[in-house]
């Protein structure tokens, strides 16, 4: 069994590959070619905790796999992540598990990878300016995804702390210095959305984050932060007049995001206005993109599918390579 950690996940395996993976993932998702059960929460209240088991299976890689999230906010007071993760890889052939890998790390890469994946299909060819929405752990993979598929010339960053997103321009900058993209923190979220051709938003708010009478004609949206019912980061005004929406899992989209979940029960919006799942694009079934005027929106919850497939390439990756440390048990 190989144990792989985080930065051995860097050693082998590069956000060009995680979007290369989004995509297969997806397509195998939206062609029905993958088992995905519904997750398991089980609450653990003495620690006020609670732990989510999310498991899929993919016949065509002969694998299957299951993450282990848990969610414990006291763990900060004995100096531990608050939301610590595992992604458990087993050989779909003997059953038999074959890795145990950072699940914390790869949730962040596929995370990104997927917005990416959805930003090389959707955006515009010729895409200049992006603005992300957010600096918390899911940031970074979110702007290295928006910068491998596109070649932006400047990225505004928003926070509703303005020193956070000041501290986080200054980092990417640095850590992302070979795109050669000049990353900046926004005076306000008018002035991150305006005239920005790419827009991710990758926070926990409740409300819109920007104004969506400000997008413009042939811009791109990625919602990502949006995973329960009362989370609404997109202006339901630019959900309403989007031109294109589409979803990574259309059925889990609406079952746990608030960016279509309020706007669909206020009766602005029916799901008629849905398009269909990102695989459906990949896989050719329904059109993307058709004209430059467009805006488009691609909306995510994650799916365990994306775990299992990123986490067999890189095991894959890691074996040729000999990364890792294997035990035996």
């Amino acid at each position: 069994m190989l144990l792989l950690n985080k930065e051995d996940i860097k050693k082998v395996f590069d956000m060009k590959d995680a979007i290369d993976a989004a995509k297969e993932s997806l397509s195998i998702f939206s062609q029905g070619k993958s088992v995905v059960p519904l997750r398991t929460n089980i609450d653990i209240p003495k620690y006020e905790g609670q732990s989510l088991f999310m498991p899929a299976y993919v016949e065509s890689l002969d694998s299957a796999g299951i993450k282990i999230v848990s969610v414990f906010p006291k763990n900060i007071e004995k100096g531990l992540p608050s939301v610590p993760a595992k992604m458990i890889l087993l050989d779909g052939k003997t059953g038999d598990v074959i890795c145990i890998m950072d699940g914390t790390y790869l949730t962040q890469l596929r995370t990104g990878a997927t917005s990416g994946a959805a930003a090389d299909i959707l955006s515009r060819k010729d895409s200049k300016n992006g603005a992300l929405f957010g600096t918390g752990g899911q940031a970074a993979s979110q702007l290295e995804a928006m910068l491998t598929v596109r070649n932006l010339n400047i990225v505004k960053v928003f926070d509703i702390d303005k020193e956070r997103a000041e501290a986080f321009a200054e980092r990417m900058s640095g850590e992302l210095s070979r795109f050669s993209t000049k990353i900046v923190a926004a005076e306000s979220s008018d002035d991150a959305v305006n005239d920005a051709d790419i827009i991710t938003t990758v926070t926990t708010s409740k409300k819109a984050v920007f104004n969506g009478r400000l997008v413009k004609k042939g811009a791109h949206i990625n919602g990502v932060g949006s995973y329960t019912p009362v989370m609404e980061e997109l202006d339901e005004y630019i959900v309403q007049n989007a031109d294109k929406i589409y979803m990574d899992s259309k059925s889990a989209v609406l079952s746990e995001s608030g960016d279509f979940i309020i706007p669909i029960q206020k009766g602005l919006i029916d799901e008629s206005k849905i398009n269909g799942e990102l695989g459906e694009v990949i896989c050719g079934k329904i059109q993307g993109r058709i004209s430059e005027d467009e805006i488009t929106i691609y909306e995510t919850v994650g799916i365990a599918v994306m775990d299992v497939v990123t986490a067999y390439k890189i095991y894959e990756k890691a074996v040729k390579a000999k990364i890792g440390t294997n035990v035996d048990l």
